[in-house]
């Protein structure tokens, strides 16, 4: 289980929210921080009564990056207990890191990222993994691992990035360059910028509309964005049309259409 000093669940309608609280270091993304992430992840998506995941943070920053002393560069992964090194156990714990933010990225509900202050390294990484990232004007972004540690964002600060704002900016990141909460609106790196004094209240209602959809159909309208973002036009367009025909028989449509048609005959 997650250290629970360094991270806080709740869940309120239907919304999990999980809280980075590592403060003291600004939340520098421990390995107990990504066991969270695995476990909320999880649940969100074996449990019906959750609907959207919201990513969070309190203190200075969102997150500093990866935990190094821990994990990375520097740190323990690929390491036995008796000191030896192997680069395939390296490989595997690495891939640990990475199934947690595939699997953020293929539940079929929403997840999202709220960065209220400076969000650097894995934190965009994650931000990258999920499906809707909001920022307070507070809030910059950056990816420092080329110039600080001589590596590259490797999971998914080049892929998922890159596929969000396009090459241009996709080197101007990989490169170390911070870009602030408005930059990053204006290239689609996130989708919204909000006034730090609303920040969390803002986040709480676009998290509660969310949860009101209709959470069959949201799932796959997820789907279905980012299988047409990965195939040609001609599968995505059948994609569509498949999906469709088995939400025009689901019951949430079915009773949706009746409310439709009772409103309209109450109107008449």
């Amino acid at each position: 289980m997650a250290d629970v000093s360094q991270t806080r669940r709740s869940e309120t309608d239907g919304i999990l929210t999980l809280t980075f609280t590592r403060d003291e270091k600004l939340n520098a993304v421990s390995p107990e921080m990504i066991e969270a992430l695995r476990q909320a992840a999880t649940d969100l998506g074996e449990r019906d009564d959750l609907k959207v995941l919201v990513i969070a943070a309190e203190g200075r920053y969102f997150t500093a990056g990866i935990d190094i002393r821990q994990s990375g560069a520097g740190g323990k992964r690929g390491y036995a207990a008796d000191g030896s090194f192997s680069p395939r156990r390296l490989r595997r714990e690495y891939r640990r890191l990475h199934l947690v933010f595939d699997e953020l990225e293929a539940v079929e509900k929403p997840v999202v990222l709220a960065a209220h202050a400076p969000c650097l390294g894995v934190g965009l990484e994650l931000a990258a993994s999920c499906d809707f990232r909001l920022a307070s004007t507070a809030a910059v972004f950056s990816l420092p691992e080329l110039p600080a540690l001589a590596v590259i964002p490797g999971s998914g600060g080049i892929s998922r990035v890159t596929r969000l704002v396009g090459p241009h900016w996709g080197k101007w990141l990989a490169f170390g360059e911070e870009v602030d909460a408005h930059h990053a609106r204006d290239i689609g790196l996130v989708h919204a910028v909000y006034p730090a004094e609303e920040f969390s209240e803002r986040v709480s209602a676009f998290a509660r509309k969310l949860a009101r959809l209709p959470s069959e159909a949201a799932g796959v309208a997820k789907a279905a964005v980012d299988i047409a973002a990965s195939v040609d036009r001609q599968t995505a367009r059948d994609f569509d049309r498949f999906a469709n025909t088995i939400l025009l028989t689901s019951d949430e449509h079915r009773a949706l259409t009746r409310a439709f048609e009772t409103r309209k005959k109450s109107a008449e």
